[in-house]
């Protein structure tokens, strides 16, 4: 048993802990092909134009720098804030069609180039940043940002970084977007845990891809209060009930697929259909919590679109009220 745990963990580190120079030229994939109506809305790039600036300013408690993606013509709203947790050895840049996309619905988006970002301080560092700059007058952000509308998005040991930056940011981030959450049985001492159990607010849209058994398995063999927190069902059904929760798996992303530039082209291996099918969804969530957005906030009602018969997406559960 323990061979074969050994020989598992070094097939699933090779899978998340590729060098962030090592990118495979993958075939496209067949374009995605979002379901009509809300994911469609959402799917689509939004009205904004987008700045990118990388090594935007510096530092989280390592030295890494900050990136940012935010519209470019910030005009007089305040905008809501997305904090982004990376994948172990990855950067924020290989998730740049992503948080673009963000970015042109309107979300100031911040990213540490921190690689482990698992515990979720320095994405909490990096939220303590902008709202810094949001009260600097030499700032571009001075008084354009939403404190009160803060969500976090990340993948992999990212993903786990949401959520532990959610559990300590004493509420000020509001909603997570866990993306290809490992299981517990990939913690080690430079890659932390995650555990829904200890949430006491705020809400969660779990997303995994059903070809990523190995590392955000969708299901485990035994239930997690034997187990442990092993599945991306096991992290839903922990989460408590005073929270506001939403699983589902999108059919055929693996690990990776998230760092599509927008198909596999940029992608670590390995990809199967690229970033299309993170995007409708996905911001529709963070609109939907932080915006009040009741167009996107629809499909995450019980019977809403996310919960219909799909070709893309299944093991949806949960839902939002009002």
């Amino acid at each position: 048993m323990k061979r074969w745990r050994r020989a598992i963990r070094m097939m699933a580190m090779m899978l998340i802990c590729v060098p962030m120079t090592a990118v495979v030229a993958n075939a496209e994939p067949a374009p995605y092909v979002p379901a009509p109506g809300i994911e469609a809305k959402y799917f689509e790039q939004g009205p904004a134009a987008v700045t990118e600036r990388i090594g935007f300013a510096c530092c989280d408690s390592t030295g890494a720098k900050f990136d940012v993606w935010y519209p470019t013509d910030l005009g007089t709203a305040r905008h809501p804030i997305v904090v982004w947790g990376n994948g172990t050895n990855a950067v924020p840049s290989q998730y740049t069609y992503l948080l673009r996309h963000l970015a042109s619905w309107g979300f100031v988006v911040i990213a540490t180039e921190n690689q482990r970002t698992g515990s979720g301080v320095d994405i909490r560092k990096s939220l303590d940043y902008l709202l810094a700059r949001d009260e600097d007058p030499a700032s571009e952000f001075f008084g354009k940002l939403d404190r009160t509308a803060v969500g976090a998005m990340g993948h992999s040991q990212g993903a786990s970084g949401v959520l532990n930056a959610m559990r300590d940011s004493a509420g000020a981030i509001k909603t997570v977007v866990p993306l290809e959450l490992p299981a517990q049985t990939w913690c080690s001492n430079s890659i932390a845990c995650a555990d829904t159990r200890s949430l006491t607010s705020g809400s969660v849209f779990l997303v995994n891809g059903s070809t990523d058994a190995l590392i955000s398995p969708s299901h485990q063999a035994l239930p997690w209060q034997t187990e442990g927190l092993q599945s991306n069902q096991g992290y839903y059904e922990a989460t408590p009930a005073n929270v506001s929760k939403v699983w589902a798996t999108l059919d055929g992303p693996n690990h990776n697929d998230v760092q599509g530039q927008p198909g596999c082209y940029g992608a670590s291996f390995p990809c199967t259909t690229g970033v299309y099918g993170y995007l409708g969804y996905p911001t529709a969530w963070l609109l939907a919590q932080l915006t009040g957005d009741a167009t996107a906030r629809a499909a995450f009602r019980s019977g809403g679109e996310l919960f219909g018969p799909s070709p893309n997406w299944h093991n949806q559960v949960g839902g939002v009220t009002d």
